[in-house]
């Protein structure tokens, strides 16, 4: 008989575990089954704020494979609408519940895959009863507010509660939509994964396109009309809501783990060893946005929620199933966005991260501009260093700007993945052109402030 592999999670981590099993296992030897309790398999849930803005038109095409394909040309049996509700690791079974027609079903395992995301930050008073708040994790979470905002009569008004990256980029969605946007924070500065002086930079530039930036505020209930969202209040009084996101982060997805007995690391999330194998618990495997990872500066087990992470580790424990070897090597956190044109990146610590390290460091910001100054579209670009002291080993990167600004981040998490100092770092031989770069690039300037404040202290 064919061993089961057993797939809990339909998005990233897991079809990516599944696909990579069943290209070095045929159906004969491995049959594959995954559970996912939505609607939808391997979407792309950072495409949401877009899809919602109307600048990409169509759900699908956020959709990467359908169940019917992992059917039919993977041999991957997919059961969506199916929660799983609990893990019997003594009898190698798992309890999942059909969200439609009912019952419960029981499956066998010889191999686990645990691929169960993170669940977003929801507090007590985001009531179920009040219509008009939503938060954009899935893709029917994206269809139930669009239907929400073309519904009559029309929201003009919004809030979105939280400034990080989600919180961002539903602002951005929202204003193209042509409603009036106020952004509420509990924190001193929307983006908590820069340091507050490049927060600030992102904060000004929202206000500057008419998004409301309400900082330091804290949200502790909703007001509504008729059953309908009317406000949402806070410790400063209510800000008026004819529509409310919420972006308050998330959470690793770890209830099922934790009641199997499964073992949790200090982030809150699953730990896992380098080929993403559940220690202790042969046969189990886990991925995606409900593990944590070795950050390869700090040397800390994280738990960084990014799709980038949850394809490569699910890709890794596939090949590890079916029967190769792969290793997950860590991460350091590189991310990018943006907010209207406004682009964000980061790599690294931030200072505080770099404090509770142990690390002595310094901190550079280096003003430039992504293009030759004489170049029409030159815009101001600010880069954050924050190097070792005293070897200069590069610790960390932000960047705050406009047109080509957020994916120079790539050249600095390079450089930071390999461990360089900044004195090498003047030396990269980057691309240059008038329309691209100034001739000393905006990375090389701050690479050469950092070294001269390494040298001054």
């Amino acid at each position: 008989m064919a061993e089961r592999m057993i797939v809990i999670g339909g998005d990233a981590a897991g079809m990516s575990a599944a696909s990579q099993a069943r290209r070095r296992r045929d159906r004969s030897e491995l049959e594959i089954v995954a559970f996912e309790r939505g609607h939808f398999t391997s979407y792309s849930a950072c495409g949401i704020p877009y899809w919602v803005s109307g600048l990409v038109e169509e759900r699908d095409e956020l959709i990467a494979r359908d169940p019917k394909t992992f059917r039919d040309d993977f041999g991957i049996e997919v059961r969506t609408r199916h929660e799983v509700t609990a893990i019997d690791l003594d009898r190698r079974e798992v309890l999942a519940r059909d969200l439609d027609g009912g019952g419960e079903v029981r499956a066998g395992f010889d191999t686990l895959v645990y691929a169960t995301g993170a669940s977003p930050v929801q507090p007590d008073w985001a009531r179920d009863d009040v219509s008009g708040v939503f938060g954009v994790q899935t893709l029917d979470d994206g269809a139930a507010l669009i239907g929400w905002l073309e519904r009559e009569p029309r929201p003009r008004r919004a809030v979105v509660v939280g400034g990080g990256y989600v919180g961002v980029e539903m602002a951005e969605a929202l204003v193209q939509r042509g409603l009036s946007v106020q952004l509420v924070e509990q924190a001193d500065q929307p983006m908590s994964t820069v340091d507050p002086d490049m927060g600030e930079l992102v904060a000004d530039a929202m206000r500057a396109t008419g998004i409301g930036v309400r900082t330091g505020l804290q949200v502790t209930g909703l007001q509504e009309r008729d059953g309908r969202i009317s406000a949402v209040v806070t410790n400063e009084g209510p800000i008026p809501a004819d529509v409310v996101v919420l972006g308050l982060g998330v959470r690793p997805n770890t209830a099922l783990a934790e009641a199997a007995g499964l073992p949790i690391g200090p982030s809150g999330a699953v730990r896992t060893d380098r080929r993403m194998r559940v220690p202790g618990v042969p046969g189990v495997w886990a991925a995606g946005d409900c593990v944590e990872s070795l950050h390869r500066v700090s040397g800390m087990p994280v738990h960084i929620p990014l799709g980038t992470h949850a394809n490569k580790q699910g890709r890794i424990a596939g090949i590890n199933i079916g029967g190769g070897y792969a290793t997950f090597p860590g991460v350091i956190g590189t991310a990018v966005t943006k907010v209207c044109e406004l682009e964000v990146g980061r790599t690294g610590l931030r200072e505080r991260d770099a404090r509770e390290a142990g690390f002595e460091f310094v901190t550079v910001l280096a003003q430039s501009t992504n293009r030759a100054g004489y170049y029409p579209g030159s815009r101001p670009m600010t880069v954050k260093l924050i190097a070792e002291r005293p070897s200069g080993r590069l610790l960390g990167a932000q960047i705050v700007g406009w047109s080509e600004a957020a994916k120079r981040i790539d050249a600095l998490a390079v450089a930071l993945w390999n461990g360089m100092t900044v004195d090498e770092m003047t030396a990269l031989d980057l691309g240059y052109a008038p329309p691209y770069a100034p001739v000393w690039d905006p990375v090389l300037i701050a690479a050469r402030k950092a070294v001269d404040a390494l040298a001054a202290v």
